[in-house]
């Protein structure tokens, strides 16, 4: 199989190491095809910039992506962010990024939930009904923009309860409707194969891929898409070959993103 994965991220998101090339040459070398880097969006406001790069590296990013591209020609390179969707920053992405700067894609990205006017943490914040509720939400909403060729982690808020529930059912029937709606493909992550396992009465589980809500999904018209989420080169392939797996045992349909590739990055 010749892998594709379009989520990574380098050093400049402060929770990662290595740097575009070093990710393409060990993309290369575990057999890809095409390989998207994705870093946390740098954003006007520098906000959240603990776990993102700031503003002024932007170009910084771009020009490494860039240099990966040549010094790794074997395989297609492109060049992506992972969004916060933001209301006001939308324009942003779209005439920014998307436009003047000719990003191949953004990936829409809700680690943070807004709820009456504050932003909970949806890795561990997502622990009610309503907080659920403004995620499902939340999601919908950045679908609904036509922006993000795919929505990362849907599932992340696994990671926030000890069991399935009605509440957590509710809000994966809500993303869900809203991926088929407006045909937006989900993410089956790999990076939560490798967080602190969930320790529950019924037992150890990972974070996420949250295995209810993949089997939920097999009741709706979407497609989904396996992505590393690696934060290190040596991890630029990890668990794709798991990550399919799920989605071939809950009969889900793989997205086509080959229109994301540009016709000179296209591997013959």
């Amino acid at each position: 199989m010749f892998w594709k994965n379009y989520h990574a991220h380098t050093y400049r998101c402060k929770h990662a190491k290595g740097d575009a090339v070093h990710f393409a040459r060990a993309a290369r070398a575990g057999g890809a095809s095409v390989y998207g880097m994705s870093d946390h969006a740098a954003l006007p406001d520098n906000r959240w910039n603990n776990v993102r790069m700031a503003h002024q590296e932007l170009n910084d990013y771009v020009a490494a992506v860039h240099y990966a591209r040549t010094e790794v020609p074997e395989i297609t390179v492109l060049l992506g962010m992972e969004c916060e969707d933001i209301p006001e920053f939308r324009s942003y992405y779209k005439e920014e990024l998307l436009g003047r700067r000719h990003f191949d894609y953004l990936i829409g990205a809700g680690h943070y939930t807004p709820l009456e006017g504050e932003w909970l943490n949806s890795f561990s914040e997502l622990t009610n009904a309503r907080a659920l509720r403004a995620y499902s939400d939340h999601l919908a909403e950045m679908m609904v923009t036509g922006l993000y060729a795919f929505i990362a982690h849907p599932d992340v808020y696994g990671a926030c309860l000890d069991r399935w529930n009605a509440e957590a059912a509710a809000c994966a029937r809500d993303i869900l409707a809203a991926a088929a709606e407006t045909n937006t493909p989900l993410e089956i992550n790999g990076n939560g194969l490798h967080r602190h396992p969930i320790h529950t009465s019924e037992g150890t589980r990972v974070p996420y891929p949250w295995k209810p809500f993949w089997e939920l999904a097999a009741e709706y018209p979407v497609t989904v898409i396996c992505n590393s989420d690696a934060h290190r080169p040596e991890d630029a392939l990890r668990g794709l070959s798991e990550l399919h797996a799920i989605a071939e045992e809950n009969g889900l349909t793989l997205a086509d993103l080959s229109y994301l590739e540009p016709p000179n990055q296209a591997v013959a």
